[in-house]
């Protein structure tokens, strides 16, 4: 997630949120992103201040959103694919990554089928797996896993139960993460951070809470 997200006293909506086109709320995203881009909101979130640091060689942002962390590690001379469902955020983020020479690559993708291709130093997942049903999901997080390279870093953020934003989407597609769920798929990798975070924001009709994993992890080296 990237730009505005984190105005949480207000109903600002995560900007790297990657949605699939078969899913209703890629119209609202898509109008969100618009509107970033317009009031030229480049600025990173918590999450991925956090996960800046990390990040380096070639690196996979899946699920990019507006692209800001992707542009951000790609000028700390990080090689990025940025992955995303938003035609929007796509065509904004290939004009700022041409117009300031950035060894970073945007791709529009359903990101629910889409077969990655060889491996990364860093694998990014921010805010996107709780879009997805929680076949899907898994699915999607094993794959994130084994494109990561043996002694590479994986960072996985989602939307974990307790949250209730996710109510004015419906939550009958949506997959909800038990809150120590992150951290048993990654116990036999090397956790360097890890962390729980609730944040109030405004729903449609009523008040609601946005509870989120971060996991942050190293592969273990190769036999």
């Amino acid at each position: 997630m990237s730009g505005g997200f984190f105005e949480w006293t207000t109903d600002a909506i995560p900007s790297t949120i990657s949605v699939m086109k078969t899913n209703t709320s890629i119209a609202f995203f898509d109008r969100q992103f618009q509107q970033q881009a317009s009031d030229q909101d480049f600025r990173l979130n918590p999450f991925e201040l956090t996960a800046l640091p990390y990040l380096t060689g070639r690196v996979l942002d899946f699920g990019c959103g507006l692209g800001n962390l992707a542009m951000a590690a790609a000028a700390q001379g990080c090689s990025v694919l940025a992955l995303d469902a938003s035609p929007s955020a796509i065509g904004h983020l290939r004009q700022r990554a041409a117009a300031a020479r950035l060894p970073l690559e945007a791709i529009e993708a359903d990101l629910r089928d889409y077969a990655i291709v060889g491996d990364f130093d860093c694998v990014v997942s921010i805010g996107l797996l709780m879009f997805f049903d929680c076949p899907t999901a898994l699915r999607m997080l094993t794959m994130l896993q084994d494109s990561v390279r043996p002694g590479g870093i994986a960072v996985i953020n989602t939307l974990i139960e307790g949250t209730t934003w996710l109510d004015m989407f419906g939550t009958a597609n949506c997959c909800l993460l038990a809150r120590n769920e992150l951290a048993a798929r990654f116990a036999a990798w090397d956790v360097l951070h890890s962390e729980f975070r609730d944040f109030d924001a405004l729903g449609p009709t009523r008040p609601t809470i946005k509870s989120f994993a971060t996991l942050i992890a190293r592969k273990p080296p190769a036999p």
